[in-house]
Order: C-alpha cells, then sequence, then structure tokens
C-alpha cells in the first residue's frame, strides 16, 4: 500500500531556478518521476531555492532521485556547472490521517504566498493551487498547447511524454495532468472549502483539528513544512500570509534575468558560474546602485552565487 510523503529540497544560498524555463523543466522533471514510478502526486510548488511536492508512493527515495537527478543534468548542461544541486538530502516527512494530509497539500499549494511571490496561492505559475475545482472556480482553459516538434527539448532525453500529458506555452506540463486532480478534490470535498484552506490562517484551530484526528502524531505546521528551508523566517512568512506581501520587490527569477542576459554576456562568459570573484563584486554594486530598496545584499549575493 502506498504511504503519503511530504518531501522538500533546499539549496538554501544558490539558486536553484533562475529562469522560467528553468521551472518549468523541473515541473516536468517531476511530472515524468511520479509517472515513471506509478506514484500518486498531490501538490508541487517550485520556488527558486527549493521545491515541496506531496505524493503517495512506494519508492519515495526512487522518486526523489530521478526528478533531482534529471534536473541536475539539465540544470550543469545549461549553465556549464558541476556537482550535487541542492542539500545533501531530501527533507521527507510521512503523513497519515485525512486532516494531516490535507494540511499538507494546503501547506505546498500556499508556498509561494508564504514566500512573499504573490498575494494569493492561485497568482503563481509554478505550484498546483490552479489545477484542482477548476471548472467550479471559474479557471477556464485559455493556454494553448505546444507542438510537438518542440515537446522533445523540454523533458529529459530519456524519456517521452506519457499519453494524457499536455505542455502550454512556456514549455511545463499543465499541472491537471500531473496532480491526481479527483482525489485531491475529495480530500476537500467542496470548492467552497478548498478556498477556505488556500485563504486559512495558520492558527492553532488548524493544530487542534489535526491532534484531535491522531493525538499521537505530530501537527503539519508552517514550521514542520519549511523545515530546511533558511531564506524566510517564519514570522516573516506568517505576515505574508495575512496579505502583507511586497509585490514591488524583485524576485529571484527577474534579478538572476537581469544577471544573466546583460551582466554575464558583457563580461564575455557564458553563464554567472565563470564569472570571477572579481567581477561578481562589481555587478553587485551596480546592482545596488540601480535597484536600490528593490532588492538584498542577501538577495543579490544568490543570485550571483556568491
Amino acid at each position: 500500500m502506498r504511504k503519503t510523503y511530504h518531501l522538500c529540497l533546499s539549496s538554501h544560498e544558490e539558486v536553484m531556478h533562475r529562469s522560467i524555463e528553468d521551472y518549468a523543466y523541473d515541473v516536468n522533471c517531476f511530472a515524468l518521476a511520479v509517472h515513471r514510478t506509478e506514484s500518486r502526486a498531490l501538490a508541487d510548488a517550485v520556488m527558486s531555492t527549493h521545491y515541496h511536492f506531496c505524493v503517495q508512493t512506494d519508492v519515495i527515495k526512487k522518486l526523489a532521485y530521478i526528478r533531482r537527478n534529471a534536473y541536475t543534468r539539465y540544470f550543469n548542461t545549461k549553465y556549464e556547472r558541476s556537482g550535487r544541486l541542492g542539500e545533501p538530502v531530501h527533507f521527507i516527512k510521512e503523513l497519515e490521517g485525512i486532516r494531516h494530509i490535507t494540511a499538507a497539500v494546503s501547506y505546498v499549494n500556499r508556498n509561494p504566498l508564504h514566500h512573499g511571490q504573490t498575494s494569493t496561492p492561485f497568482g503563481y505559475r509554478f505550484c498546483s493551487a490552479n489545477a484542482v475545482f477548476r471548472k467550479e472556480l471559474g479557471k477556464e482553459d485559455s493556454r494553448y498547447e505546444l507542438r510537438n516538434s518542440k515537446k522533445k527539448q523540454l523533458i529529459p532525453n530519456n524519456c517521452s511524454l506519457p499519453k494524457g500529458y499536455r505542455i502550454d506555452g512556456s514549455g511545463m506540463i499543465l499541472q491537471e495532468d500531473i496532480i491526481d486532480v479527483r482525489y485531491v478534490e475529495e480530500l476537500y470535498v467542496t470548492p467552497r472549502s478548498f478556498l477556505y484552506m488556500m485563504n486559512r490562517y495558520s492558527d492553532e484551530n488548524w493544530v487542534r483539528e489535526q491532534i484531535e484526528e491522531d493525538p499521537s502524531r505530530p501537527a503539519v505546521t508552517l514550521d514542520a513544512i519549511e523545515q530546511g528551508v533558511e531564506e524566510e523566517s517564519v514570522e516573516r512568512m506568517l505576515s505574508n500570509e495575512k496579505g502583507r506581501v511586497n509585490l514591488t520587490l524583485l524576485t529571484d527569477m527577474e534579478l538572476c534575468g537581469m544577471i544573466d542576459n546583460e551582466y554575464v554576456p558583457k563580461y564575455g562568459k557564458v553563464s554567472v558560474y565563470h564569472l570571477t570573484d572579481q567581477e561578481k563584486a562589481a555587478i553587485g554594486n551596480d546592482l545596488w546602485r540601480r535597484l536600490g530598496r528593490r532588492t538584498s545584499e542577501k538577495q543579490i549575493r544568490r543570485c550571483l552565487v556568491m
């Protein structure tokens, strides 16, 4: 019988996803890992320095390895980088009980909100919040599917696109084709319940409900989900949860785009990984002068791999 897991992999001070193509390719790696291991995907969220997902599987370590290995090969080839991408081991938590599982799925879908990327979970492209209750929530499908001739470039070389999987114009497999939508909708029961959980505050009531379900198992909390991710404090994430998100700040993807498309070519290098320490320092100083309060020293250092 398949068990249910939440998994997180973080790179801490190194950006794992620098462009739209990187995000999309990692989502595709997740989809193909789920398919190859005959697992069930419940939720997925890809951030610049880490990702979360919830799955039901008999082979969690194999699934995690397939995704990580395929994406690392892609990333290292694209940026002429070498070595492991991310921490030595994944953070893995087994989940039991409907309320515990639903809480974990909800936290994964709300991850972009917690990290200040969007004011609601539905405004972020690279998570599964928009995959369920699409008809009931008025999500008309206006996306177009990519031509077959280009699809091969967007998945690992040793894989083929499974039947029924669609790739949109950005090169990403549609989340509703990856996630077991029917199962996840049964977790929430109704669209109204799903909307409530997407907007619910992380409070004692959520913890109490899980303890009532199974007092022997610790409740799934924001602390537990974000264990191993050090970019932001839980206090800051709770503030973001209440809608206090500063959307004037640059995202890591936007800042990496400036570095990769403006500065790296200026220095005649193939990627940020080929810049010298002196070149990175000069770029960092220039970015700080240009952007002011739209960025931070920590973000600049992270995007320059300093």
